[in-house]
């Protein structure tokens, strides 16, 4: 059976995308900044992923029984700073593609990539300052969540570069979780959701629930992103490019802390190579199942799932949207099948 959530996605897919573009089309009569900035920034914009933040921000006000058009523009706010993200993400990370095309800073430059980065950060505000339909104190809220997302999501960045860079091996699960939390579940699932909310009118049951809801569904949601990485499609561009760049993953941690001595030496080794070699990145996934870390990381997504379920079982939404939530949690852990 189909699940609902992924429908709704494939059928609101391109909602967004011509108030996206309004953002970067007629905004200057310079030709130069045209191609230097404006440009680029729409092509990566109409190059969207899923567009599951901006989407799930505009369903959580429609669940308290507001106007979900009146959610737009914090959508939006969210979706140009997940532009920003990945621009500088991939600069960082020396990736190569991006949704199938070439990654920014190696078709503009790495200056301009970082440069048209920042100007989608700026949108990130500007696009709830614009907003005539939010009165004073509402895009005061607003913004307040949304700064306080980008902090949280530079600090979780902070500490995924930095245990790469400093040849961090001995780290826990509840470091990763602290991590993924930072980078991913806020921007990924709680403020989109929460800020919904807060637009739509919700009380605060309803925006602290939806929180709490996405949270955890956005944790589940990274975790399984790590999983797809290394056990999902083969012919993806970035698979097991995790290891290659030794990033921390949950299944990485856990299996360094549960593996022997000998077996954790080569893993350590493989984490440090950088190595694209087949057979070397088989024989680290061979790791992480022995060492039971595969279905560790596949069990903790699930169970968080779950918990999430919870968050909405005592508080009053719009039935149609409580489903779609529903089915979005189990969509997040479904990826792999």
């Amino acid at each position: 059976m189909a699940n609902a959530f992924a429908a709704y996605l494939a059928e609101h897919h391109h909602d967004l995308d011509a108030y996206l573009d309004s953002f970067f089309t007629e905004q200057t009569q310079h030709a130069d900044l045209e191609r230097y900035l404006y440009a680029p920034l729409a092509a990566f914009s109409a190059n969207g992923g899923k567009r599951h933040r901006p989407l799930i921000c505009m369903l959580a006000a429609r669940a308290v029984g507001g106007d979900p058009a009146h959610a737009r523009s914090a959508a939006a706010a969210i979706e140009h700073f997940q532009s920003a993200a990945l621009i500088h993400d991939d600069i960082a990370d020396k990736g190569q593609l991006r949704r199938g095309k070439p990654c920014m800073y190696l078709t503009e430059g790495v200056g301009r990539a970082i440069n048209c980065g920042d100007y989608d950060i700026t949108l990130s505000t500007d696009a709830v300052l614009r907003d005539e339909a939010l009165d004073a104190p509402l895009k005061l809220r607003v913004l307040g969540e949304l700064t306080a997302m980008m902090q949280r999501t530079v600090e979780g960045q902070a500490l995924d570069l930095g245990w790469v860079q400093n040849e961090r091996f001995d780290l826990t699960v509840q470091d990763y979780l602290t991590m993924a939390t930072l980078k991913t579940a806020h921007y990924s699932g709680a403020v989109p959701l929460a800020v919904g909310a807060m637009v739509g009118g919700g009380s605060e049951q309803q925006v602290e629930a939806l929180r709490s809801f996405g949270l955890a569904t956005g944790l589940a949601f990274q975790i399984q992103d790590d999983l797809l990485n290394l056990v999902g499609d083969a012919g993806d561009k970035d698979f097991r490019n995790d290891i290659t760049e030794g990033k921390r993953t949950l299944v990485a941690v856990h299996a360094l802390e549960h593996a022997e001595s000998e077996t954790r030496r080569e893993l350590v080794e493989i984490l440090r190579s950088g190595t694209q070699d087949a057979a070397l990145l088989e024989h680290a996934v061979k790791i992480f199942d022995e060492t039971g870390s595969i279905a560790f990381a596949h069990d903790y997504a699930l169970r968080l799932t779950e918990r999430a379920k919870e968050e909405l079982s005592g508080i009053e939404l719009e039935n149609d949207c409580r489903e779609l939530l529903l089915s979005m949690a189990d969509f997040f852990v479904e990826r792999l099948s």
